[in-house]
């Protein structure tokens, strides 16, 4: 049983991982960090955990944690990652991984010298709807994929984490939040690289100094050209599909964890197999497979080199939006 403690206890805690936790078969939460005391204390009354700290230095160095999650605003990431380094814990690290692809290399050095292990939290890796299009597309059902299609978007104006508005906390808007998730769901889904990325992006009077709603256009190592669409004032959607020569696959709302979702296999615009699966173990698995991987067992899915790769196309869209060109993702520094 892996003892984790978590580092930025807020809402991603109390809405997504907990609930996960409590589901998951080979670890439990023994501690937490809020850098406000009170809400420190309130969040250990409510869930029962024992250990609560106001910095993730002092949670890292606490005898009683095996593990941290990191979960703070992501301009933290970076110290955090460094703490738990310093204190020897492995540490899984919520996405997105960093603030630039320089962040990531300092991070992956690090937990490298200190002789821990690094993950990224990207979830979407432990869900069945992602692993099941993986397999239609590794088994060639539907040939050879051309086009590919991730959407991600929910309204955000009042957000509690008013904080995604501020570039210098969260690196920056839709793009860095939920973006990465679909970058990360075609990678994954596709096995492949992404190589090129352009960008377009619209900010409005809510949002700060970061957008609020973007198109990317991806080009694969393979060939693929993929559209991501994000925004953070559309109604909530998660659409997925993937067109190939021989074959399409889709699904509405495929990357929710929520409730169920249906992905359609279809041939001459016609449904020739449909499956229906459930999400609502995804924040379990991440964090039993990082347990497992703690263990001794199968090597996490998504190690910090995986979120480095994932940063290196954020920041390549970030500098699309720059100069207002298709920009290289190996270009990232």
């Amino acid at each position: 049983m892996i003892r984790f403690g978590i580092a930025g206890f807020g809402l991603h805690a109390a809405k997504r991982l907990m609930p996960g936790f409590a589901l998951a078969q080979n670890c439990r939460v023994v501690a937490l960090s809020r850098r406000d005391q009170v809400k420190a204390q309130e969040a250990s009354k409510k869930y029962g955990i024992p250990h609560l700290f106001t910095s993730t230095e002092d949670l890292a160095r606490c005898p009683e944690v095996d593990a941290v999650f990191v979960a703070t605003p992501n301009v933290c990431h970076l110290s955090d990652v460094l703490a738990c380094a310093s204190a020897g814990k492995p540490v899984l690290c919520e996405k997105p991984m960093a603030m630039n692809a320089g962040e990531c290399r300092q991070m992956i050095e690090a937990v490298s010298n200190a002789g821990v292990s690094l993950g990224v939290a990207q979830v979407f890796r432990f869900e069945e709807s992602t692993a099941r299009l993986r397999r239609h597309v590794a088994e060639g059902d539907i040939g050879r994929p051309v086009l590919a299609r991730a959407e991600f978007s929910f309204p955000a104006i009042s957000h509690v984490r008013s904080w995604m508005y501020s570039r210098a906390i969260a690196g920056g808007g839709p793009i860095a939040d939920i973006g990465v998730h679909c970058i990360d769901a075609l990678r994954f889904v596709l096995q492949d690289e992404v190589v090129l990325i352009g960008a377009l992006a619209h900010s409005d009077e809510h949002s700060g100094d970061v957008e609020a709603a973007a198109s990317l256009t991806l080009e694969f190592r393979r060939g693929t050209l993929a559209a991501v669409l994000v925004s953070l004032r559309a109604q909530y959607r998660t659409p997925f599909e993937i067109v190939g020569d021989a074959g399409v696959l889709r699904a509405d709302d495929a990357l929710n964890v929520e409730r169920p979702i249906r992905i359609e296999l279809r041939r001459d615009g016609k449904v020739i197999r449909e499956e229906t699966v459930s999400n609502h173990l995804a924040y379990a698995r991440q964090v039993d497979a990082f347990a497992a991987a703690l263990e001794g067992g199968e090597a996490f899915p998504s190690p910090g080199e995986e979120g480095l790769k994932n940063q290196m196309c954020l920041d390549a869209a970030y500098r699309s939006l720059a100069t207002g060109r298709v920009e290289s993702v190996e270009a990232s520094g």
